[in-house]
């Protein structure tokens, strides 16, 4: 799909789409629960549906709706091969979770997925006493056997997602465990999983991130879940907010563990208008200034801050490029790239982006099948000097499938 994004101004209030990082956790810990879950405010983008559909084949049934869904655990594996989609996430969450059952399971997906390097994936199910099959160390991985080692002593440096699914995995495993860590990035992610897993019945102590040790064999329960508003999306608004306008997110929670929360610390360094009120979030446009971030625990929002850099006056900096090698493209070289074709300087300095400070001209450019590079190139329509083409723009379908009806909502103006 080509869109147009012709300049225009924001001015309107949306609700915040649903998390489809909360989802897939949810999702998770539903099927591996010893009773019917409902949750509510669920998240239907490409994402979280591959995730639901792995929890078929662990047995589950799951009923949907516009505003909710029903997920009850199974007692039968059906299939043993588990489609994660595009998902980083699903795929270094459900490949733990597969070492609960005696068959083998083989872990697929498609599209970028399926370049990105599993080293990390590999060496802890091996640690975990399992043996894989794998595709030059990247998927499918074919998971042979069950979880029979319980002390492991990992390195985190490439995410926390593996982690993730190590600490749902163990806690439904036969004995307790313990995890040694080092080089751990993403931690409110991790915070993230812990607080939804302990609503579940898990039992986790994290000792400065450096240590876990998760009880073994515990009966997840609860019956109800509700998915956050999902910080990584709104973001987008926010920064497009900041540079055209004014934007009210509701049903975002400010105290949210989401890492991308961080979004609001930009903004006010930057010296946009924010006011927080309960469950709503506002932002207003405002004379911005140059800033120096570190994105390390948050690499998501490398994208829209790229763009809230770019309308800023002077040079600013963000920390953690080393982070984006692996996503569903290379961010760094597409952020610079695309940018590139509208007039705004993209550098590295070591572990940072240099962005110079230049409202971006129209032009075309290409998402790379990237959902953030997609919205992001969109945002940064909003005030350009002229209209802007984005092809592929249909990626947005990977985490916010309504993102382009949310900004025409604003007031943005969108031609397809």
């Amino acid at each position: 799909m080509k869109i147009i994004i012709k300049p225009s101004e924001f001015n309107g209030e949306i609700w915040a789409n649903p998390s489809k990082s909360i989802m897939q956790r949810a999702v998770a810990l539903s099927a591996l629960s010893g009773g019917e879950v409902f949750i509510s405010n669920p998240d239907y983008s490409a994402d979280s549906l591959a995730s639901i559909g792995i929890i078929e084949n662990m047995g589950a049934t799951v009923t949907k709706d516009d505003d909710f869904i029903v997920i009850t655990p199974g007692t039968e594996l059906k299939n043993t091969v588990w489609d994660v989609g595009e998902a980083g996430l699903s795929a270094r969450m459900f490949a733990p979770i597969a070492g609960l059952y005696e068959e083998d399971i083989t872990i697929t997906g498609k599209g970028s997925i399926l370049k990105r390097p599993m080293n990390s994936v590999i060496e802890a199910l091996e640690q975990l006493g399992l043996e894989v099959e794998h595709n030059n160390f990247c998927l499918p991985l074919k998971i042979i056997g069950k979880i029979n080692n319980y002390n492991l002593d990992l390195d985190f440096s490439s995410g926390s997602q593996l982690l993730t699914g190590l600490l749902i995995a163990l806690s439904k495993a036969d004995k307790d465990s313990d995890i040694r860590v080092k080089n751990l990035k993403s931690k409110p992610y991790i915070d993230l999983t812990i607080c939804a897993a302990q609503g579940f019945g898990a039992e986790i102590i994290n000792e400065d991130y450096k240590h876990f040790s998760i009880k073994g064999n515990r009966d997840f329960k609860r019956k109800k879940f509700n998915i956050e508003g999902d910080w990584s999306g709104v973001a987008f608004h926010l920064v497009g907010a900041a540079i055209s306008g004014k934007v009210t997110i509701t049903g975002i929670n400010p105290r949210s563990k989401q890492a991308d929360r961080a979004i609001l610390d930009v903004l006010e360094q930057a010296g946009a208008k924010i006011k927080i009120k309960h469950n709503k979030i506002s932002v207003a446009r405002a004379e911005l200034k140059a800033f120096e971030f570190d994105a390390t625990d948050c690499p998501d929002l490398f994208p829209p801050v790229a763009v809230l850099a770019a309308y800023c006056k002077g040079t600013s900096k963000i920390k953690g490029i080393s982070r984006l090698k692996h996503k569903e493209s290379n961010r760094f070289l597409t952020l610079q790239e695309e940018f590139g074709k509208l007039g705004v300087k993209i550098t590295a300095e070591g572990d940072y982006m240099v962005i110079e400070g230049k409202i971006p001209s129209g032009g075309s450019v290409f998402s790379h099948n990237d959902h953030r590079i997609a919205m992001a190139m969109a945002t940064a329509g909003l005030r350009a000097t002229g209209d802007i083409e984005i092809q592929n723009a249909e990626c947005i379908n990977k985490s916010y499938p309504d993102y382009f009806l949310d900004y025409e909502i604003l007031g943005g103006l969108v031609i397809e």
